[in-house]
């Protein structure tokens, strides 16, 4: 028994050490901050989208951008593309010389996580009867990134393009997205690489539940979500978890599939409900995330060895600054900016 309990012992002590060495990562000097934006996510705080992103391009000065290509949005009609609402946010960054990572796929930020066209499935429509054909619909969205990024691919604002979002987080969505299929993703990624050879193609992966190993093989630049305070069945709660987490898994990446560049594309600084924002009461958005969370997001993403953080969140900022009278979250980001 005692000689059971010594290797026991050494086994936790050993795994222990190995963990203590992993976790240790050297922090950059300097964060480089962003935003994600979302014309989506204005449109379901109903704000005004193009007031919300001006007010961050320069009340806020922000000069880093993840945009989305939401397929509903980018091709409203079957075969019929609109891109007023992208030309506008490129357009706007590119004069105040703001860089863009573009996101193109059927799954995007923004629940319910795939987003697709009315007309793919809509009765009477052009498409319905096609889409009983094997592979239809990816063979529409195939069409679909190529018009996006032959439309953007000149811009020398755009960083990096990003295909589709998180894909291997299956769990999270299947009863909307359904079973990924990891020779398609493939495709998207070799297609993106064909029509653009020159800039990298970015892949994200959840930061509490992927281990990160197959987006992370498969993309040129590497990128995860960072969420602490989250609802589930049970009520609200915050992830048990330290920065050593991420640095551990960042290094293990490292460790085994080499070094690439790595950003963190996701920083909650919204508060994760169970309903809509708007009709919520401020005590509740407070009490998820209040500007005590907030600061605690910052610095714990500081501590994580991520030099490039995108935060999530700021058309809610917007939303409490010039709808709810609460203006601190504005003027935190401020500071960052």
């Amino acid at each position: 028994m005692k000689k059971k309990l010594k290797i026991f012992l050494i086994a936790v002590f050993l795994l222990a050490a190995v963990f203590y060495v992993l976790s240790l990562r050297s922090l950059p000097e300097k964060i480089t901050y962003g935003i994600s934006f979302s014309k989506f996510h204005s449109d379901e705080l109903e704000l005004d989208w193009k007031q919300v992103y001006l007010a961050l391009l320069d009340d806020l000065g922000v000069r880093n951008f993840r945009l989305t290509a939401h397929w509903p949005m980018v091709e409203p009609e079957d075969g019929k593309f609109n891109f007023s609402e992208l030309d506008f946010q490129m357009n706007e960054a590119r004069k105040r010389g703001a860089s863009v990572i573009l996101a193109v796929g059927r799954r995007l930020p923004g629940w319910p996580e795939c987003h697709e066209p009315g007309w793919l499935s809509q009765p009477g429509s052009i498409a319905n009867p096609q889409s009983l054909i094997p592979n239809f619909k990816q063979e529409r969205i195939l069409k679909y990134i190529e018009a996006v990024v032959n439309r953007y691919k000149d811009y020398d604002n755009i960083k990096y393009w990003q295909v589709e979002n998180e894909p291997f987080l299956a769990f999270f969505s299947r009863s909307v997205c359904g079973e990924l299929d990891k020779e398609f993703l493939q495709k998207e990624i070799d297609l993106v690489h064909k029509l653009d050879p020159v800039r990298p193609v970015l892949l994200t992966s959840s930061g509490e539940f992927d281990l990160w190993f197959q987006t992370y093989k498969r993309a040129d630049v590497f990128g995860s979500s960072m969420y602490l305070y989250v609802w589930w069945k049970t009520g609200p709660l915050r992830y048990p978890i330290t920065p050593a987490f991420f640095r551990i898994k960042q290094n293990l990446v490292d460790l085994i599939y080499g070094k690439k560049p790595k950003v963190l594309i996701e920083l909650s600084t919204e508060p994760w409900l169970r309903r809509p924002i708007v009709g919520t009461p401020n005590e509740i958005l407070l009490s998820r995330m209040g500007i005590d969370k907030f600061n605690e997001m910052i610095d714990f993403a500081g501590k994580s060895g991520f030099d490039t953080q995108y935060l999530w969140g700021a058309e809610w900022w917007y939303w409490m600054k010039t709808k709810q009278n609460h203006s601190e979250f504005w003027e935190r980001a401020r500071s960052l900016f």
